[in-house]
């Protein structure tokens, strides 16, 4: 980094952003702006010249001149000072883009006031200071610094005349030393004027407090230089032999002033720490809520350009020509480079470059001209003659290479602080780079699904986010295979999970690269399509259907499947409706449960979601309906043959809804199976049937009562012993309960279900199967069943009349049950003539509407009044027979 110099070498530097002054000026970049600013930069640097020879040759024609033989070796040893003071500079404080250098110039021009004349002065410090820039390749600022230089001398010369005159010295007399001092004051003070003029020229930023604050620091040090040089000069003038100690005050000076910049180093050794720190914190930050698409344009979880930040503020703080990163965080990953500086020659360092394959991760120090033969050859190919290189290493891989090159500030190259810095800062970069990418690997899993790769429900929603509000047509679509569960259970999850890879391979082959895809859970799957018309949505979803309905060959089989696909469009929101990438995926799957009852292929309309929201409804308000009143159970009377007697009832739910009106079964114990609250129906219905049960045994009554069971019920281990406490509560004996189950829920899931029922069949509860003949329907499957009656479906009794097969199906199932030795009940019996044939087979049990409808508690009371006529029966109870 360029230096501002205690005595005058200030002048803005080069910084694409907000900058302060210190050292040259900037080199210009290659932007328009850039350009713009290098043109202003030409002309401000030919006015400084010219002003600087203008100067210079108005105060040599003011100023007498007289030659002295010892000028021939004043002038030689006065340039040599000069050039010392330069390269013994040190280095205080660089700061926010600011970098001031405490030289010692000042001394050298506080004597050359006693011991020279100006020209010889002015030729003194030209010559060191254009030969100091020189050897820092600095060549295309010295124009400028030759002027800055001129006006310096030119203007301590003539500060220090006029106070010479101002306190009555003649133009013979000896210069006093006031006017000495103040000559001295005069070039850091002009230095630093022309280098804030130089920012206004380049229009870079700084505030005026840090103008002010780092003009203090100049002259401050400057006068301490100055009279350190001034008082020593005039103590040896008068005392030859006082040297020493005037070498003592110096040394110490020095050491002061060493101590001092090593204290601000480390303060902002730890400030440049800190700010790294800070900023890949930050960037971290802004990288996880940028959405995925932008993936590409990251670095370790950074934006390619915050890296570049970061290279630009380590290359400020080691005050390098140039710092490079090569980043990989993949194992596979070619390495990415970011550079700050200088520009890198275009050739790419191989794979067998030495600074890449260095072991460790502590930092080396490479000097072109201490360096072995691979070594010299590879800072070489960077055009750098010295270079520090430090590898950047997680546990188990080498994530990049931080390489700084060519230091500018100081003319002795890095040292051991800067070696310091590097490491430190490496260290806090790897790490920083290892979390980064850990958390990206978190980030990735959180938002894909890990059997498929694809997307998941998290991560579908967050990356469409972005092209629902840039696109007005978008198409979400919701893909059901119906085949998951069959390959499940017949030959494992393994499998199935197989099927499921290949139907997500398969869509992403249909949809292309650039859709967004999901899978959402089991073997369902969701996609967006943006830029599709609505009346595109249909023919987009039956071809990839027809895609997705073709065998899948896994491993060695070939697996047959259906896929059923509902989709849902922005253009068929509903009035109000702000549309979101939540609630198109819920209308899609309104649509796929649509698409369920037949056809394969639905989009959604809004008629859809009020059935859905009206199953909704019912689901939450069930359990308040409960507590309402609003449900309550119904009675079926069923009679036997061809005694008439009445043998019992079976509870039937009805649901009255406040909104909805009267509310069949069928449509809401479906629903409220679904949600997980058929054992809370199940245990009011009991509860209420029981109940009744109850009353008719305190009325001298034996009528049994019939309960429906869900095999989610069968799915309750407590379920037997939840029943048992129920009966032993009210009083019931156990054969006045039957359980009605169908066929198929049972050998649903057999293992579980019929450990069940053989638990409620020893405690001596009837159990019946309902709708016999449309289930499995198989004597295997009826002998492993621990039931007492079977019911035959209505569908075949209402259908005997005119249907000799349905005729033929009743016949049968009557004989089976009777061989079986069980009880067969006839269900949907609404003739005389369907009653007579069912007496006549056999048939020990009719129900239906001829009988009764289901009837209210107190209806039923009457029925059983009206219809009924009593007779005592076995141990003392009431038999009551139908009237005909």
């Amino acid at each position: 980094m360029p230096d501002t110099n205690a005595h005058g070498d200030a002048v803005a530097q080069a910084q694409p952003g907000p900058g302060a002054a210190s050292g040259t000026p900037p080199q210009p970049a290659v932007s328009v702006e850039a350009r713009t600013d290098e043109r202003r930069f030409r002309a401000y640097t030919f006015a400084v010249l010219s002003l600087g020879l203008a100067a210079a040759f108005a105060v040599g024609s003011w100023l007498p001149f007289h030659w002295d033989d010892r000028l021939l070796w004043v002038g030689p040893v006065l340039a040599v000072a000069f050039l010392l003071a330069e390269q013994l500079g040190i280095n205080v404080d660089v700061r926010s883009g600011i970098s001031w250098t405490i030289s010692f110039t000042e001394i050298p021009l506080v004597i050359g006031f006693f011991i020279a004349p100006f020209e010889v002065v002015l030729a003194a410090h030209l010559i060191a200071g254009i030969g100091t820039l020189l050897a820092r390749k600095v060549a295309g600022r010295v124009l400028y610094n030759a002027g800055a230089f001129l006006l310096e001398i030119t203007g301590a010369f003539a500060v220090a005349g006029l106070v010479k005159y101002a306190v009555g010295a003649g133009a013979g007399d000896r210069i006093p030393w006031v006017a000495a001092l103040a000559g001295t004051l005069t070039a850091p003070l002009v230095s630093t004027l022309l280098a804030l003029a130089a920012v206004r020229v380049l229009r870079r930023r700084m505030r005026v407090s840090t103008a002010v604050r780092l003009t203090g620091r100049i002259l401050v040090v400057g006068f301490v230089n100055a009279s350190v040089g001034l008082s020593g000069y005039l103590v040896i003038a008068s005392t030859p032999k006082a040297w020493p100690l005037v070498l003592a005050v110096f040394l110490g000076l020095t050491a002061l002033y060493w101590a001092y910049s090593d204290l601000l180093r480390e303060q902002r050794d730890m400030e440049a720490l800190s700010d790294v720190s800070l900023m890949v914190a930050r960037s971290g930050q802004q990288a996880a809520a940028r959405p995925a698409s932008r993936a590409d344009e990251l670095v370790g979880g950074v934006d390619v350009r915050e890296w570049a930040t970061i290279a630009e503020r380590i290359k400020d703080q080691l005050a390098a020509g140039r710092v490079v990163l090569r980043l990989r965080l993949e194992p596979k990953d070619t390495m990415r480079v970011v550079v700050a500086g200088d520009d890198l020659p275009a050739a790419d360092p191989g794979a067998d470059d030495p600074l890449l394959r260095l072991p460790g991760a502590h930092v080396r120090h490479f000097r072109i001209t201490e360096a072995n033969p691979d070594v010299r050859a590879a800072l070489l190919d960077r055009g750098a003659q010295e270079a520090l290189v430090v590898p950047l290493r997680s546990a188990n891989r080498l994530l990049g290479v931080v390489e700084a090159h060519d230091r500018l500030s100081r003319w002795r190259g890095f040292g051991k602080y800067d070696v310091q810095l590097l490491g430190t800062m490496a260290s806090h970069l790897a790490t920083a780079l290892d979390n980064r990418r850990l958390l990206a690997t978190l980030r990735h899993d959180a938002y894909h699904d890990p059997q498929t790769g694809h997307l998941n429900r998290p991560g579908f929603q967050q990356v469409a986010k972005e092209p629902l509000r840039d696109f007005a047509n978008a198409v979400v679509l919701r893909i059901d295979l119906d085949v998951f569960s069959t390959v499940s259970d017949a030959l494992g999850y393994a499998w199935a999970d197989r099927m499921v890879v290949a139907a997500g391979r398969r869509i992403r082959d249909a949809l292309g690269p650039d859709v967004p895809l999901a899978r959402l859970e089991g073997a369902s799957f969701a996609a967006l399509l943006v830029g599709c018309p609505p009346e595109d949505a249909h023919r987009a979803a039956e071809r990839l259907r027809e895609e997705l309905s073709a065998p899948y060959p896994v491993d060695r089989l070939s697996v047959e499947a259906n896929a059923m696909i509902g989709y849902a469009t922005t253009s068929a929101e509903e009035p109000g409706d702000v549309v979101d990438i939540e609630g198109l995926l819920q209308r899609a799957d309104v649509a796929v449960r649509a698409a369920k009852g037949g056809e394969e292929v639905r989009g959604y309309v809004p008629s859809m979601g009020q059935i859905f929201l009206r199953r909704f409804q019912m689901v939450t308000q069930f359990r308040q309906s409960l507590e309402d009143g609003q449900v309550s159970v119904h009675y079926q009377p069923k009679i036997t043959l061809p005694n008439r007697q009445v043998q019992g009832v079976e509870a039937l739910v009805r649901w009255v809804h406040p909104e909805f009106g009267r509310l069949g079964p069928d449509e809401f114990v479906p629903a409220i199976e679904a949600a997980g609250l058929i054992g809370v129906l199940t245990s009011f219905v009991l509860g209420e049937a029981l109940k009744r049960c109850r009353k008719w045994l305190d009325e001298g009554l034996r009528i049994s009562v019939a309960v429906n069971l869900s095999v989610r019920n069968l799915a309750d281990e407590d379920f037997p012993n939840k029943v048992a406490r129920e009966l032993e509560r009210v009083g019931i004996p156990p054969e006045l309960l039957t359980f009605e189950l169908t066929e198929s829920g049972v050998m649903s899931d057999p293992q579980k279900a019929l450990p069940i029922l053989r638990e409620l069949h020893s405690l001596g509860i009837t159990l019946a199967v309902d709708d016999f003949g449309t289930g499995y329907s198989s004597l295997a499957y009826l002998r492993q069943l621990p039931v007492d009656q079977v019911k035959i479906d209505k569908s075949f009794v209402l259908g005997m009349g005119t249907d000799l097969g349905d005729l033929a199906v009743v016949r049968s199932i009557v004989e089976l049950g009777h061989s079986l030795g069980l009880t067969v009940v006839a269900e949907g019996v609404e003739e005389d003539v369907a009653r007579d044939q069912l007496e006549a087979m056999g048939c020990d049990v009719a129900q239906g509407y001829l009988i009764s409808r289901p009837l209210p508690e107190d209806r039923l009371e009457a029925w059983l009044q009206a219809r009924t006529a009593r007779s005592p029966g076995r141990h003392s109870e009431t038999v009551l027979t139908l009237l005909t």
